[in-house]
């Protein structure tokens, strides 16, 4: 999520993503991701505990931005019964998620649900925001910090909401504006973003009601990781392709003197020997709600027949 340079290119202060950048770096940390990926599974813990109070039987679920699969021999425990697909838009996580699971049999299912002839594999190469899947097709769609990799959200949460059926389930989790705090202050910001920027959980909450879920339910909580040096925590985001991917970012490398400065700043912030990595945890949840309107603007009128006469 930070990476060592060229002047800010964006000075109205709007975020956008290089797509394409985050893509390459996706397919190459296939490999290491999964070494880098304690904190996510820790998050995926906490995600499921939350289904302990949440009363869901989904048939289908969707494990959105499934990297390499971690989640999926969990969400198979909790759902025996469920027909588990998994999408990305990574080919390389997909295929170590893939190796993950065996293929299941549910070939006309799985044809119904995409409304074509050909059954695809359980793991799908799919853009969030355009999924291969039927309207009102799944009960739960599982993300577990996909969204950083958004600029927007609200694409997604429409075509998350277009394919749960009504009573269906999103939940996810993702970063707050406060991870990585530490590194973000260390850099110098003289030319361009440096440090990854995250969405506010607000801004969240927003775009889930703006996409049609009813009553969003979200909760925050930092958690602090720590690293015997700074570049323990570089290695840390290369291994998980989250390395800054801002169209500000600065461009080639920085000099030695702004490094030599950041490394001094963060080295400040040791306690006990180690250096503090901060993350804001965000975990949200909403439902879909039956529609009131049709997709044209139509109001819907639900008629009640008349108690029969005694």
């Amino acid at each position: 999520m930070s990476e060592p340079s060229a002047p800010d290119a964006n000075p109205k202060g709007e975020f956008t993503l290089d797509h394409a950048l985050l893509r390459r770096r996706f397919e190459r940390a296939a490999a290491t991701s999964d070494q880098s990926g304690p904190l996510m599974r820790e998050v995926a813990r906490r995600m499921d505990e939350r289904l302990d109070y949440i009363r869901v039987e989904p048939q289908r679920i969707l494990d959105l931005g499934c990297g390499t699969g971690a989640d999926l021999a969990r969400l198979a425990e909790r759902f025996p019964q469920a027909l588990l697909l998994a999408s990305d838009y990574s080919a390389a996580m997909l295929a170590r998620a893939g190796a993950r699971r065996n293929p299941s049999e549910h070939g006309g299912l799985l044809r119904r649900l995409l409304g074509r002839g050909t059954p695809p594999a359980p793991h799908m190469m799919a853009d969030a925001r355009a999924l291969p899947l039927a309207r009102a097709s799944l009960g739960l769609v599982w993300s577990n910090l996909m969204l950083p990799a958004l600029d927007d959200p609200l694409p997604v949460f429409r075509e998350v909401h277009r394919t749960l059926e009504v009573d269906g389930l999103f939940m996810f989790s993702t970063f707050g504006p406060d991870t990585l705090r530490e590194l973000r202050e260390a850099m110098p910001g003289r030319r361009g973003e440096r440090v990854h920027r995250f969405i506010d959980m607000h801004d969240l909450g927003d775009a889930l009601v703006q996409a049609g879920f009813n009553d969003p339910v979200m909760d925050m909580e930092m958690l602090t990781l720590t690293y015997a040096e700074l570049d323990g925590l570089l290695a840390d985001l290369r291994a998980a392709g989250a390395n800054n991917a801002a169209a500000t970012r600065p461009r080639g490398l920085s000099g030695r003197r702004e490094w030599a400065e950041a490394r001094a700043a963060y080295e400040r912030l040791r306690r006990q020997g180690r250096l503090p990595a901060t993350f804001e945890i965000i975990q949200g949840h909403a439902w879909k709600a039956a529609p009131r309107t049709t997709d044209d603007g139509r109001s819907i009128v639900h008629f009640q027949p008349r108690p029969a006469a005694r």
